[in-house]
């Protein structure tokens, strides 16, 4: 095909290409906006439309597109070694010397790196090998996992299961056995009367409930991310995360800190669990890891926790492309590059306290703004009817997806989760950028709110 207009790819699209977390007879009638180029925080559709990626990609693209250093690693690696497996007792000096920079950089203790190829495969990773763990010790029993309400895990099978979003469990009728949800923490929607702090008590108290009436020796581990990311950014309540590790202490229940979101400086330091002082036993990361340049998953494992494994004989799992040598050789690079222009440092002294300066100062002003939540370079801004009562837009009112596709129109990627709009730019936006993010997010608020008569 020379010279394909939009019409002709959308054409193809329509034709042959399945896409995640679509509706396809939507898609099929509106036709799929082909994007062709990107590079810092814009990307370009096929129609030559400027749009400023608030989403980072999928929470992904932390550096920025278009990044030389990362592209050249991948070069370099591909005319050296652009494949090798890590079975057969084998391994490259780039997954090597990954691991070797992922212990310098996680929480204190975590010094062992299990690879995978997405956020999904590190979960299902957990999971195996959380069961293991308690079948080494002698306690079979332990395989029931707890998780949260609005928690994202991933989209495969187990993932599912893990999780707690309500749609994508529905879709299997059934999950899995051995998987339980408590609520999640968040004290707008849920009455929000008491102190934060006493909430924080509370929601962490669902946990050690839960335990009790599942028994504590059928409880292998309880997950959570450190701020709740594609179930609508909730960040955690002062002393929630301190009162979930007391609880799982107490029952001898494993901590596994999902930083497939929140890692490589998201909220301003390197792993949200440096943000909440987490010390999880396991902590599967991606995203972040290459900036999404390649796919590329990790699970951390802490070193008594390791030991237990080392102890257990093989570990009969893993994947083709664990460890591909060209991702893991742009993982580095693409640390390289954060530590090199202090990126996180960036996010946690100017652009992250700035984002949110600016989002309270926009909801202050925007009648449909009930609520703006998140920290670092991850924000949510709930959409509401009502300020005084708290009144929500329900799911047939379509208000975060109104806004949304307005937003885009006017060149501005801003995700609709629920009833919020959802930001996650790359980590290299600077004040000016924020600003016409700013800007562009207030005329997308103020021409929904006219749609509801605010």
């Amino acid at each position: 095909m020379s010279s394909p207009t939009t019409r002709d790819w959308q054409d193809l699209d329509r034709a042959h290409h399945v896409h995640p977390f679509t509706d396809p007879k939507v898609l099929a009638g509106k036709g799929v906006r082909v994007m062709t180029r990107a590079e810092g925080i814009y990307v370009w559709d096929s129609d030559g439309n400027k749009i400023l990626d608030g989403m980072a990609g999928l929470w992904c693209v932390n550096v920025g597109y278009g990044r030389r250093e990362l592209i050249d690693a991948a070069t370099r690696q591909l005319e050296t070694l652009p494949f090798y497996n890590s079975f057969f007792q084998s391994a490259v000096p780039t997954q090597i010397e990954l691991a070797h920079k992922l212990a310098q950089l996680t929480p204190h203790g975590l010094n062992h790196f299990f690879y995978a190829n997405s956020g999904s495969e590190a979960n299902d990773t957990v999971i195996r090998l959380v069961r293991h763990y308690w079948k080494v010790l002698g306690k079979p029993k332990k395989r029931t996992f707890i998780a949260r309400t609005q928690g994202y895990h991933g989209s495969t099978l187990a993932a599912v299961s893990l999780g707690g979003m309500g749609a994508m469990r529905a879709m299997d009728g059934e999950p899995l056995p051995g998987f339980e949800q408590i609520q999640h923490p968040h004290w707008y929607t849920q009455g929000g009367t008491s102190s934060l702090e006493a909430f924080g008590r509370e929601a962490a108290g669902r946990l050690e409930k839960k335990i009790l009436e599942l028994g504590a020796e059928n409880v292998a581990a309880f997950i959570g991310e450190p701020v709740q990311g594609a179930g609508g950014v909730f960040q955690p309540p002062p002393g929630y995360w301190a009162e979930i590790q007391r609880i799982c202490k107490k029952y001898d229940v494993l901590l596994v800190a999902d930083e497939v979101i929140c890692g490589f400086g998201r909220t301003g330091e390197w792993f949200g669990s440096h943000t909440y002082d987490i010390a999880p036993d396991l902590m599967p990361m991606a995203k972040g890891l290459s900036s999404g340049y390649l796919p590329i998953s990790a699970v951390a494992m802490r070193d008594e926790f390791f030991r237990v494994i080392n102890d257990g004989g093989a570990v009969v799992h893993g994947f083709t492309y664990s460890g591909h040598p060209v991702s893991c050789a742009v993982a580095l690079a693409n640390i390289e590059l954060m530590q090199r222009e202090n990126l996180v440092e960036h996010v946690r002294n100017d652009v992250g306290p700035y984002l949110h300066r600016c989002l309270q100062e926009l909801a202050r002003e925007q009648l449909i703004v009930g609520e703006i939540r998140g920290v670092g370079l991850i924000a949510a801004i709930q959409l509401i009817k009502d300020k005084n009562t708290r009144a929500a837009f329900t799911a047939q009112d379509e208000a975060a997806i109104k806004c949304r596709e307005i937003c885009i129109r006017n060149g501005l990627i801003m995700r609709a989760v629920d009833q919020a709009m959802v930001l996650s730019p790359p980590l290299v936006i600077t004040r000016s950028e924020i600003d016409e993010l700013i800007d562009k997010a207030k005329a997308g608020l103020e021409l929904t709110a006219q749609q509801f008569g605010l």
